[in-house]
């Protein structure tokens, strides 16, 4: 519009100055140069007018309006404004606390760059910055949690004094640099893949062939692909090393979480919900089982209906429900208790130290298991921001590390699988070319 109305106003004044040389043309002819060049002015500001854009122009019709990139600084307050009002945009106080918001932050942040991540192939460099980026941010938190410890000072004439200095809590000052290691170790593992390698990925939907899939019912991951004779042994023994590696880095995540977790109090509102004696908790079948007198915590959980994911996470919550139980009863064995007690104590530790060796044989044989009820409490419940900080960021690793093992295996088995077909297939060969034989020689006779 207001290019148009530019270019009208000169239209105009150039009409009127084309009246006013044709009613004056008895004026002198030295005008006519002034006249030209006035001419060419007009001209000028014409195209100028027409093609020069103008800061108030709206966007064509059907032009989306251009958003400018948001600065890291912006990016950065956005993140902060969001912690500190808890997730509460309305500013009306209904957040919740700074450790939760802390941790579904990490949470988030790690969802959105690893959702995708389905194959064993480089992350792309503006996922990998952004998160590295953004957990910079979050990590500077513990930055400034600190404790105060004794430390030697030597004053201005000599004499050696104790003094009370800030240094970062301890269990930060240690797992945080680990973590990042361990963080550092799984993308550069990502990275390693990005060389030629002997196996690819093809969509379920474009395979032509119709053998049922290894991991039955997760359809939204590409199906691995490798050569019909298998993988080179360099290849094959390459990912054996890889995949212990990963193996190593998914034990130390799984320990580091394990350990923030078990210095987190019990919430009430867990305590509450919980049956009142551990026999409950487990069911008779399961307890029975446990307190039997020769225990084989092998032989237990072969007994056990573990096929399903559903199945496995049911029984670690009711584990995880009789530990609490039976440590509170042992806790206020002198006091009065409404839990009451058939059990002597010596018994219930015994039964305590099975189902904990029960739990952690469950942690390791089924690492990519979801939070139990009793991690979803205290995570939720907790408000030491220190601890959100190491939980969920050590679960974030834990979880990448078993996705990136989950995948290596997908390969191997194809592998296996490449190898057994082609074994079948000379093996038949070698009998079709015995049967010819004896068929000639017999004929030969």
């Amino acid at each position: 519009m207001v290019r148009a109305l530019s270019r009208r106003c000169s239209i105009q004044s150039w009409g009127s100055f084309r009246i006013r040389r044709t009613n004056h043309d008895d004026h002198d002819d030295d005008h006519d140069d002034d006249d030209h060049k006035q001419q060419q002015q007009l001209r000028t500001i014409d195209a100028r007018n027409t093609n020069k854009p103008t800061e108030d122009q709206p966007p064509s019709i059907g032009e989306a309006p251009k958003e400018k990139p948001q600065s890291d600084m912006d990016q950065m307050k956005e993140r902060f404004a969001k912690l500190l009002l808890g997730e509460d945009m309305s500013g009306g106080g209904e957040g919740v606390s700074s450790a939760l918001a802390l941790s579904n932050a990490v949470t988030n942040l790690a969802a959105s760059i690893f959702g995708e991540q389905g194959k064993l192939a480089p992350m792309a460099p503006e996922r990998k910055a952004r998160w590295r980026k953004e957990m910079d941010w979050l990590l500077s938190v513990t930055d400034h949690i600190v404790e105060f410890v004794p430390s030697q000072q030597k004053s201005k004439d000599g004499t050696n004094m104790e003094i009370m200095v800030t240094k970062q809590r301890k269990d930060l000052l240690v797992n945080i640099p680990g973590l990042r290691k361990l963080d550092t170790l799984l993308i550069d593992t990502l990275d390693n893949f990005g060389q030629e390698q002997e196996f690819w990925y093809v969509s379920k939907n474009d395979d032509p062939e119709n053998e049922s899939s290894r991991r039955e019912g997760k359809w939204w991951h590409p199906k691995v692909k490798v050569p019909p004779n298998g993988l080179s042994e360099t290849s094959r023994r390459w990912l054996l090393s890889e995949k212990e590696a990963v193996s190593q880095v998914l034990k130390a995540a799984m320990a580091i979480n394990a350990s923030v977790l078990s210095e987190i109090e019990v919430p009430e509102s867990y305590i509450d919900s919980l049956p009142k004696n551990g026999r409950s908790s487990l069911g008779d079948s399961v307890y029975k089982s446990i307190t039997v007198e020769y225990f084989d915590p092998a032989q237990f959980l072969s007994s056990m209906d573990l096929s399903t994911e559903h199945k496995v996470l049911d029984l670690k919550n009711r584990i995880e429900a009789s530990i609490i139980i039976w440590k509170r009863k042992m806790h206020h064995k002198e006091g009065k208790s409404s839990w009451g007690s058939a059990v002597s104590i010596e018994k219930r530790e015994l039964f305590e130290e099975r189902v904990e060796t029960i739990l952690h044989l469950l942690k390791y044989r089924f690492p990519g298991l979801p939070q139990s009820s009793l991690d979803i409490s205290k995570i939720q419940d907790n408000k030491d921001i220190g601890h959100a900080i190491l939980e969920s960021y050590s679960r974030i690793i834990e979880s990448l590390a078993f996705s990136i093992l989950s995948r290596i295996e997908d390969v191997l088995h194809a592998d296996s699988l490449a190898q057994s077909s082609s074994s079948n297939s000379d093996d038949d060969a070698t009998r079709l070319s015995s049967a010819d034989s004896k068929t000639s020689h017999s004929r030969v006779e």
